[in-house]
């Protein structure tokens, strides 16, 4: 049985890693392939068989946990490396697997003439195998070490062209802002152990559920929402969220693939996933369920503003990346845990295609990225252009692709949820993620072509453009899985249950079909008008774009600015923290103490052996002095004790 196997599951692309990292070097292209595409591919073979054995069985028994052996013992504590397999890792493990796999092919065509081709493949097997270990892992110490692994492995992967300053500089802020979240994330689990003496999900959630008088719904800020509140700053670092969202943007400083797959399969959706696995703790800590409504909605909405106003390609896509995490921790927040992993889901098929069709347009422009030095490709890359419509019309929630359903039952979840605030802002920013979205498509397919004398644009080759096929079909048709009330049993959410039984529920109040229907029908149309305003701006009125930004021009340049975060960081944090370590840990207590007393000793050291080198200068009468002074100081001495 493949669950007893599931060790393979991660260990597959880890064997793929060591390989192509060890040996790739002195392996040609071709075997470097086949190697790291091909352990790509058995991996998600592999979590196909889970899932279809998983599928197999009841909904009550679909909660397998595999101990392989004791990784610490000391004293009364113990920890297993044990992976866990339920619905919700399931469709993790899928997403991840088939995500990463469709993007290791793309990889092929687009990587096939960097030196470091070895590596790259190495870094990417090394990122699977981290982000497969951190979504099975069953405590949450193993879930530790995924996690550590992805932030790793982004380090590496953004910082590839490690000779351009700006990725350089890109990996080290990736690496330290999620530093910064990892501090709560490991109090978090700190206090998980104080509290409970164990670190298992299913000990630790079940204690709670079975023990409803010692841990129940708090109304305040108690023990659960402690641990909720510190597991939650690790999933700002790791999801990009406020205040911690600075690190994801300059993330595309790495290889396009890299890109796709941070933002759509790994590393941001490690923490939507650590927020809906720790649900049964969430779920009876509403303050902390506030905190990352509030927060969820707030990133969303930033990031959407943001997002008007980008010229790089990637980077638009960037901010949408975080304006959509937003949106899944929106829905943690109302509790709709099922809802935001759909969304999740669904996300890594749109976003992964519209990070791998930007791939194909910098390709086809021979490595320009500025939006204002594109239009007029649709007829030269078409596969390109119809593909990345097909994400462009998911993301923006127009029925029936995949983010019209997952989008909209979150919005849904809000109303229905008592948030009727969160609702409305939620839609406007939907509306902002259309307008967005198709100025970039007006900008680069449509137009005159803006492109520099001497480039010729053309499509990429099948490596490239299959997986964007591939991607479009899942971006259309992946929703249907989850389909609302109104059309009929959510079945996704159905087969979610069993992970999420342990969730503490409300009293959930009950409305009419058509009212849902109603809302979905708003926020269609909310989305076409966001796409008939881009029509309008950028493509119906030439020079609309450039009148608005003349007319506004403050709150452009502050959008443009990205709201002057990083610049607000660099003053009150980078330089102070840079000026404390160069003229008061360095200059004073480096120099000045440590140097000071190292010196010193060795001073002193130097001037006892001048004196000590005096005495030997060959002379009798010196020897004989130094005896007689020397038996003198005895002498004294004995006196001196004697008295």
């Amino acid at each position: 049985m493949m669950t007893e196997l599931l060790w393979l599951l991660p260990l597959v692309p880890l064997a793929g890693a060591a390989a192509t990292g060890l040996l790739g070097r002195r392996l040609p292209k071709r075997a470097v392939t086949l190697v790291a595409v091909g352990a790509s591919g058995a991996a998600f073979v592999l979590a196909l068989a889970a899932f279809m054995e998983l599928l197999s069985l009841a909904p009550g028994d679909r909660r397998i946990e595999r101990e392989f052996f004791t990784w610490i013992a000391a004293g009364d504590f113990t920890a297993q490396a044990s992976l866990l397999l339920d619905p919700l890792s399931a469709v993790m493990t899928l997403v991840v697997t088939g995500v990463g796999f469709i993007i290791h092919i793309y990889s092929i065509g687009y990587m096939r003439a960097e030196d470091g081709y070895y590596r790259f493949f190495a870094y990417m097997n090394l990122f699977l195998f981290s982000m497969l270990l951190l979504v099975l892992a069953g405590n949450f110490l193993l879930m530790f070490v995924g996690w550590e692994g992805v932030g790793l492995c982004s380090y590496l992967l953004i910082g590839y062209d490690f000779h351009r300053p700006a990725a350089a500089d890109a990996g080290k802020k990736a690496f330290v802002v999620n530093r910064i979240g990892d501090v709560g994330f490991i109090l978090g689990v700190l206090l998980v152990f104080l509290t409970f003496g164990d670190l298992g999900f299913g000990r630790v959630f079940g204690k709670i559920a079975s023990d409803p008088s010692r841990f129940p719904p708090e109304a305040g800020v108690g023990v659960l929402t402690s641990i909720a509140l510190l597991l939650f700053v690790g999933a700002t670092g790791k999801s990009a969220q406020i205040p911690l969202h600075v690190w994801l943007p300059d993330a595309m400083e790495g290889p396009t693939p890299v890109s796709a797959l941070i933002h759509a399969a790994t590393m941001v959706t490690a923490g939507v996933y650590m927020v809906v696995r720790c649900a049964p703790l969430f779920s009876r800590a509403p303050v902390a369920l506030d905190v990352v409504l509030v927060v969820g909605l707030a990133t969303a909405l930033m990031a959407a503003t943001i997002g008007l106003a980008q010229t790089d390609i990637k980077r638009v896509l960037a901010y949408s990346t975080v304006s959509q995490l937003g949106f899944m921790f929106m829905a943690a927040g109302a509790g709709a845990f099922s809802a935001g992993i759909f969304h999740l889901m669904t996300h890594a098929f749109f976003k992964a295609l519209l990070f791998l069709g930007a791939g194909s347009v910098i390709h086809a422009l021979s490595g320009e990225q500025d939006l204002r030095r594109m239009g007029g490709l649709r007829r030269r890359i078409p596969v390109t252009f119809w593909t990345m419509l097909v994400a462009a019309l998911a993301i923006s929630g127009i029925f029936p692709l995949a983010g019209f359903f997952s989008k909209d039952e979150i919005l849904w979840a809000a109303w229905a949820g008592g948030h009727p605030t969160v609702w409305i802002l939620g839609l406007l920013t939907a509306g902002l993620t259309a307008l967005y979205m198709f100025r970039l498509i007006y900008l680069a397919f449509f137009g005159e072509p803006r492109h520099a004398e001497g480039v010729h644009p053309h499509e990429s080759p099948r490596s490239m453009t299959g997986p964007l096929v591939a991607l479009a079909i899942l971006s259309a048709a992946g929703g249907f899985i989850g389909l609302p009330a109104w059309l009929g049993a959510n079945r996704f959410a159905r087969f979610l249950e069993p992970s999420l039984s342990l969730v503490h529920r409300g009293a959930v109040p009950h409305f009419s079909h058509a009212l849902e229907f109603a809302f979905a029908a708003l926020s269609v149309a909310v989305a076409l008008a966001g796409i008939f305003a881009a029509h309008r701006i950028y493509l119906a009125r030439p020079g609309g774009a450039g009148r608005i930004a003349a007319r506004w021009g403050a709150i452009h340049r502050l959008l443009r600015d990205r709201y002057r975060v990083d610049e607000f960081y660099d003053r009150a944090v980078v330089r102070p923290l840079l000026g404390l370590s160069e003229r008061t840990l360095w200059q004073r207590v480096d120099v000045g103490v440590i140097d000071r007393a190292v010196n010193g000793a060795g001073a002193s050291i130097l001037s006892l052996g001048g004196i000590l080198r005096g005495m030997q200068n060959g002379l009798i009468r010196s020897y004989a002095a130094w005896i007689l002074a020397g038996m003198a100081a005895v002498l004294l001495y004995l006196s001196l004790l004697r008295s």
